[in-house]
């Protein structure tokens, strides 16, 4: 049995260089970009094993469950942990970054989110790497849910390891992630006796047998149709534009805001100003005295297919997630998922007053 995607030539190094070049040019990157075999955990985890270790003293920056995830690795590396935490409705400033530094002046690895679709928020990068910077730290960056949605800067922000993944904003592929790395990154790395090695996690045997062979020879078989699959939606975000596209997803964000105020029964925005709202994904507080799980639940079945989901873990009873991006940064996913006629009619079962129709109104005035 023939089929067309399983009889495809083999996918070649010099095949695999050029899709790590246009990642590259997508972040505006003289960096080293790797792209890694698997989904974005295996770089987010790879670089901070790299990277970090006895010795390190780490400034963790908690906006969301992410940020609990790299304090458990780095504090698995050996590192000695210094959580900034701040509540999920908001974003962390540059501000608070320099008193931490201030505070804890032993600070020389800076681990950060930029966008966090579980929660909703997003951060001030740029304004944080200033300060990140001023004191020579290892900044370290998760953009896996920003790329394709908003600016990511690697070579402008001063960022050292920056992830990104192609399944959210740039509506691609999961199973293929991409970090770049700086020479100070590298540097770190070789200084660290306990970086893996010989691993599916290590970044450093790609730098030796991969970039610094002239990216010749492959490590292993890649993941092709993923490969494939990323490239694909690369040059999906070249044909578009990338301005174009990152403006979709903030249309995309503005409106579900707005929609979701004029629908009523009770929703709020959960992070509290727009400006610390991220592109991706716009959280909202359930209405008191409901769960929001079971809210989502009644609304999905309405309609399947409507983007919504329930906060994680213990958010699972105040938060509902409206997602909106990829294919699902339209004006017709942001209508959809609020009911906006969905989940109008969830509300209106739990006896809340809702008005679908000014929800519909809102969206199309705030599209940009």
């Amino acid at each position: 049995m023939t089929h067309p995607f399983l009889d495809l030539a083999p996918l070649g190094a010099d095949r695999f260089a050029a899709i790590e070049d246009r990642v590259a040019r997508l972040l505006s990157t003289g960096q080293d970009v790797v792209i890694m075999q698997g989904e974005a955990l295996l770089p987010l985890e790879g670089a901070i094993r790299a990277a970090a270790g006895p010795g390190t003293t780490a400034l963790n920056v908690v906006t969301g469950p992410y940020g609990q995830t790299f304090g458990d690795w780095l504090r698995d590396c050996g590192a000695t942990v210094i959580d900034l935490s701040v509540p999920f409705h908001t974003a962390v400033t540059a501000e608070e970054i320099r008193q931490a530094f201030a505070e804890h002046p032993e600070i020389d690895f800076v681990s950060l989110v930029h966008a966090e679709a579980a929660t909703g928020n997003t951060n001030p990068v740029a304004e944080i790497g200033e300060v990140v910077r001023a004191h020579g730290a290892l900044f370290y960056l998760d953009a896996v849910a920003s790329i394709g949605a908003e600016p990511v800067l690697p070579d402008a922000w001063g960022v050292d390891l920056c992830v990104i993944g192609a399944q959210k904003a740039m509506g691609g592929p999961a199973g293929v992630s991409a970090v770049s790395v700086s020479e100070r990154a590298w540097a770190r790395m070789a200084g660290n006796p306990n970086a893996p090695r010989r691993s599916y996690l290590s970044l450093l045997d790609w730098k030796e047998r991969w970039i610094d062979g002239g990216r010749k020879a492959l490590l292993h078989a890649p993941a092709q149709l993923e490969m494939l699959a990323l490239e694909a939606c690369v040059e999906r975000i070249e044909a578009a534009g990338l301005d174009a596209v990152m403006a979709r997803h903030a249309s995309a964000a503005a409106a579900t805001r707005a929609g979701a105020v004029a629908l009523g029964g009770g929703l709020e925005p959960y992070v509290y100003e727009a400006r610390d709202a991220a592109p991706v994904a716009t959280t909202l507080r359930a209405p008191s005295g409901v769960v929001a799980s079971e809210l989502v639940r009644r609304a999905l079945e309405a309609d399947p297919a409507v983007p919504l989901a329930a906060g994680g873990g213990p958010l699972a009873k105040e938060m509902i997630r409206v997602n909106h991006y990829g294919a699902d940064a339209t004006p017709g996913a942001v209508r959809a998922s609020l009911a906006l006629a969905a989940l109008g009619v969830a509300l209106l079962e739990q006896g809340l007053p809702v008005d679908v129709e000014a929800a519909l109104r809102a969206v199309e005035e705030a599209w940009r």
